[in-house]
């Protein structure tokens, strides 16, 4: 018997905020284009308020339960409760395996039919994802399965995450030049400035940012950096000579600094569709970075045994850039070891052949956009995923 695919009427997300907020900004996006996008009722399982609030002002810090966006966010305080199977939502996601409540789990598996069990695991364009994608796993106990989704880079992977018009949402935005100084003129940058090649710096703290501050000051081309507050903090207040609190600014050679406060997530975008450069970290900044069509520098979150390096070089190896410099520039400021890099002669020679490619890397952009869209969003990905799991699982009962 041959049944059409049963489109999951609602989803639950856990989330445990460890890369601060790379891990929620995800989160909060999926959850809200699920829920406006695709009409499913969501709900947000979270164990950080106070993060979540620096994105997304709406949230309340003393409330178990509220209702954000039409998305219900819940507080996760600790692996206790009783769960029942009115509880259990039809697609129930692990974000980065993060273990659910063992009462949730075993609701789950009394459930009928079950639940679409998903570990959504963290982006990555190393061949192997490729393999792993959508792999079931059974668990070792209870009569239910988990299956491995994995974000990508191509048709055999889950896709990026991005909303249905934030293509048209960047155009309009980049096309009104007075509405771009006008935005970016709330954080101090000034009509002069406009015309300098305008950086975001958004990185880990071991980042290598006082040598890239040095490279700019002696650079002979205006360079304007936007960095929010808690970003860089002491590579900052050293520039400044004072703390970097959000609307701190000094000029110094070359390089002209200001502190931005902490945005919400579509003044982040609009931050990076303004800038010519953006510097960005662990993998919503990143992701959000490619939407922008705009040449960007990834940092990447640090694994042990230096794991990361590998996912850096996988990712710059198909990156459509075509430019030598972008993937020499981010492997130093990655801490991989680069002949020739190790003084500030090296950074000042590093900085500017890449600076030399920036346009060339900009063009390119777009086209990476157009691939990028080839594979679907990730969230249609997963939603499809999970009715065809649904329905297989109905039809095998009847």
């Amino acid at each position: 018997m041959s049944l059409h695919t049963i489109r999951p009427t609602s989803l639950v997300i856990f989330c445990k905020v460890v890369d601060n907020y790379g891990d929620i900004g995800i989160c909060w996006r999926l959850a809200r284009q699920l829920q406006h996008e695709h009409g499913i009722d969501v709900t947000l399982w979270i164990d950080d308020l106070r993060t979540f609030r620096r994105i997304c002002p709406e949230v309340l810090l003393d409330t178990e339960m509220q209702v954000v966006a039409g998305v219900a966010v819940r507080h996760w305080r600790d692996q206790e409760g009783v769960f029942v199977t009115d509880d259990i939502a039809d697609i129930v996601i692990e974000f980065f395996g993060c273990d659910i409540p063992p009462g949730y789990v075993a609701a789950m598996a009394q459930c009928e039919p079950r639940p679409v069990w998903i570990n959504l695991e963290g982006l990555s364009a190393e061949e192997w994802v490729e393999g792993c994608h959508t792999l079931p796993s059974s668990h070792p106990r209870l009569p239910i399965t988990k299956y491995f989704f994995f974000p990508g880079f191509t048709a055999r992977t889950g896709g990026l995450l991005r909303e249905s018009g934030l293509g048209e949402q960047r155009r309009q935005f980049q096309s009104d030049r007075d509405g771009v100084a006008a935005f970016l003129a709330q954080f101090g940058v000034t009509p002069a400035e406009m015309a300098s090649l305008k950086v975001s710096l958004f990185c880990y703290p071991h980042a290598p940012v006082s040598e890239l501050f040095a490279a700019w000051q002696r650079g002979g081309a205006p360079i304007t950096c936007l960095v929010p507050e808690g970003v860089a903090v002491e590579p900052v207040r050293a520039f400044l000579g004072t703390d970097p609190k959000p609307g701190a600014t000094r000029t110094q050679g070359a390089l002209r600094l200001h502190v931005l406060p902490f945005v919400p997530q579509p003044d982040y975008d609009r931050l990076l569709w303004a800038c010519d450069l953006n510097f960005v970290r662990g993998e919503d900044s990143f992701v959000r970075a490619q939407w922008a069509c705009k040449p960007f520098v990834w940092h990447i979150y640090p694994q042990d045994k230096n794991l990361h390096h590998v996912k850096l070089r996988a990712f710059l190896q198909c990156y459509s850039s075509g430019a030598e410099s972008l993937a020499a520039f981010s492997l130093r400021w990655n801490g991989v070891t680069v002949e020739a890099t190790q003084d500030q002669a090296g950074w000042r020679v590093l900085w500017s052949q890449f600076q030399a490619d920036v346009p060339k890397i900009a063009q390119d952009s777009a086209d990476w956009e157009q691939k990028m869209l080839e594979n679907g969003d990730l969230a249609s990905n997963l939603v499809k995923f999970a009715g065809s799991i649904r329905s297989a699982a109905t039809e095998n009962k009847v």
